[in-house]
């Protein structure tokens, strides 16, 4: 058994799928946006991942734009049997590269096209809608009509499952009204866990929960509880963050992302770590830190 293996696999959107896999969003250049300084170190990274049995890759044609999705396509295409790439619209990027809403039918219509153009495939396997009432948080507000449209190009043989991004509980029962949804992906990690109850009940449907940014958002405090206990276990504290991810739940799937090869072992390496009952008691430091912190007047 290979490390990445002992981390379990998950069925999702009609694959078997490994809970460790890779996200691409750092294959562009500063601020995913451009291209990378070194490309072929880019597509390095990529062949490392399928090498090492990753078979699950998270993308999106806004990442540079589109310069992720073309360097998957070189260093990978034609793809393994069992790779399943999972990718994401509704946002864009202008000329200083800020993020910004595209929801609009004409908008999701091309960004659908812009991928499967860029990635070289006849179908989408997963099509994540990224909510952008938030832009840099869930934030009310219906997604029925960019869904509907998504919905519609699912029927046309264009996408074969669709997830959702950056959403609400109430988002997702919208969504679940108006398509399947097989995959949710939000923030989520030792220092953001809004998402527990959301989790617990996505798990009892058999429907994947994806985090992004496992490190993102610790305040200092949080970070040296983690830092500390990382020492102790002769471990990084993203290998900690990871493998505390992977036992909370069987339905999380991780999607790291990282530049660097070494990094990348180093990531996978947490596939491996079994975090005793007593390390994640104390994991629970971190996220109690959060809620025993004074409250920022913003007055």
């Amino acid at each position: 058994m290979s490390i990445i293996d002992k981390a379990g696999t998950f069925e999702f959107a009609g694959h078997t799928v490994k809970r460790m896999g890779y996200g691409a969003m750092q294959l562009a250049g500063p601020g995913v946006f451009g291209p990378p300084r070194d490309p072929k170190a880019a597509e390095q990274v990529l062949r490392a991942a399928i090498e090492a049995g990753i078979n699950h890759i998270d993308t999106s044609d806004f990442y540079g734009p589109h310069v992720t999705n073309q360097i998957i396509r070189k260093a990978l295409h034609p793809y393994p049997d069992d790779l399943l790439i999972v990718t994401k619209i509704a946002a864009r990027r202008d000329e200083t590269g800020a993020w910004l809403p595209a929801m609009s039918p004409a908008e999701l219509t091309r960004a659908v096209h812009d991928n499967l153009r860029n990635l070289g495939l006849d179908c989408l396997e997963v099509v994540n809608f990224r909510s952008m009432h938030g832009i840099h948080g869930p934030a009310e507000g219906s997604i029925a009509e960019p869904l509907s449209v998504l919905a519609d190009l699912k029927k046309q043989g264009l996408i074969r499952h669709l997830g959702l991004s950056n959403v609400t509980p109430t988002q997702i029962r919208e969504g679940m009204g108006i398509t399947d949804i097989v995959c949710v992906q939000n923030q989520y990690n030792l220092a953001h866990r809004h998402d527990d109850a959301m989790i617990d009940e996505l798990a009892k449907q058999n429907i994947a929960y994806v985090p992004f940014f496992p490190l993102g958002g610790f305040s200092p405090l949080q970070s040296q509880i983690l830092s500390d206990i990382a020492t102790r276990l002769e471990l990084t504290p993203m290998q900690v963050a990871l493998a505390w991810l992977l036992q909370r739940s069987p339905n999380i799937l991780l999607i790291p992302g990282t530049s660097s090869v070494a990094h990348l072992q180093e990531n996978i390496a947490a596939s491996g770590v079994a975090l005793s009952p007593e390390t994640v008691a104390e994991l629970e430091g971190v996220w109690e830190a959060a809620q025993n912190a004074p409250a920022v007047d913003h007055s």
